[in-house]
C-alpha cells in the first residue's frame, strides 16, 4: 500500500497497489542487501542518464546497514523512484518477481534486472533498450564470441561462472552464452505469460530458470556484449547453497520441459 507523501510501498505484493500510472515505458529493478555504499551513487547515475526513460524499483531486504532510508531520503527529489521494503532477506529470486509484479500492475512495457553494486554499468540501460527494438529479451553477456569481459573477479570465481555457462548449455541445449547474467531487459509480454509464482529458484540458479522457460516459450532472445565488474566495496551476496541449486536446477528444467510441465 502507498503510504501518503511517501512513495514507499510496505505490502511486498505490490499487485495490489494502485495510483497513478508513469509516463516511463520502462522499469530498473534493483535488488538490495546493505547495499548503503553504492546506492546512492548508483539512483543518482540513473537518474541524470534516463532522467525521463526510466523509472526505478528498489527492493529491499530490510537492511540493516540504512539502505532503505538512503532510498527513502532521495525520493522526494528523484521522480519515478519507488521502493518495495521487505520483512527480512528472501532472496534474489522472489525479490524479481515481486518487482515483476509490480511492472505488470503499473504497465511498464521493458523491465530491467540491475545489480546495486556497479559491477553492472548504468551507461549500458540504453543499449538494453534499443535492442529490445528486435528482441524479447536482451541478456548482456560476459563471454560472447569466445571473449570474457570480466575485470576484478578472483580467477576461480571466474572459472566457476564460465563452467556454469557452459555447463547449462550443454544439459538444456539452450543457446546462450552467459545464462547465468543477472543484466537484462524483458518484454513485457514475457512475463504475461510466465506463471511467476511458480519460479522459487535463487540467485544463478533464476537467471537460468527464467531464460530457459523464455526460450521454450518461443520468444526472441538477444545477447549483447558487456564488461562486467567486479564490486569495489560490500560483499558478495553468491552462497554455496546458490551454486549448489544451479548444478541441479539445469537437470530438473530439462526433465520438466521433456514432460511438458513448463
Amino acid at each position: 500500500m502507498l503510504e501518503q507523501n511517501n512513495t514507499t510501498l510496505n505490502n511486498p505484493d505490490s499487485r495490489h497497489c494502485r495510483e497513478i500510472r508513469s509516463e516511463s515505458q520502462a522499469l530498473i529493478i534493483i535488488p538490495t542487501f546493505n547495499e548503503a555504499d553504492n546506492i546512492a551513487r548508483l539512483l543518482n547515475d540513473l537518474s541524470e542518464r534516463y532522467p525521463s526513460t526510466v523509472d526505478i524499483l528498489v527492493i529491499d531486504d530490510n537492511s540493516p546497514d540504512g539502505t532503505l532510508e538512503i532510498v527513502q531520503s532521495m525520493q522526494q527529489g528523484m521522480k519515478g523512484l519507488q521502493v518495495i521494503k521487505r520483512e527480512r532477506k528472501l532472496g534474489l529470486g522472489t525479490a524479481y518477481i515481486t518487482g515483476f509484479h509490480y511492472a505488470l500492475d503499473k504497465g511498464y512495457r521493458y523491465i530491467i534486472e540491475m545489480d546495486a553494486d556497479y559491477s553492472h554499468d548504468p551507461a549500458e540501460v540504453s543499449n538494453f533498450l534499443d535492442a529490445m527494438k528486435v528482441a524479447d529479451l536482451v541478456i548482456g553477456s560476459r563471454y560472447m564470441n569466445n571473449t570474457v569481459n570480466v575485470v576484478n573477479w578472483p580467477l576461480g570465481r571466474l572459472i566457476l561462472s564460465k563452467l556454469a555457462s557452459i555447463y547449462t548449455q550443454l544439459i538444456t541445449g539452450m543457446p546462450v552464452d552467459d545464462p547465468t547474467s543477472g543484466f537484462k531487459c524483458f518484454n513485457i509480454n514475457i512475463l504475461r505469460s510466465l506463471d511467476l509464482d511458480a519460479i522459487n529458484s535463487q540467485g544463478y540458479s533464476f537467471q537460468i530458470e527464467m531464460n530457459f522457460r523464455v526460450w521454450k516459450k518461443g520468444f526472441t532472445i538477444k545477447e549483447i556484449p558487456i564488461v562486467f565488474v567486479d564490486r569495489s566495496v560490500g560483499k558478495s551476496k553468491m552462497t554455496r547453497k546458490n551454486i549448489r541449486e544451479a548444478i541441479w536446477i539445469v537437470w530438473w528444467l530439462k526433465i520438466k520441459s521433456l514432460f511438458g510441465y513448463l
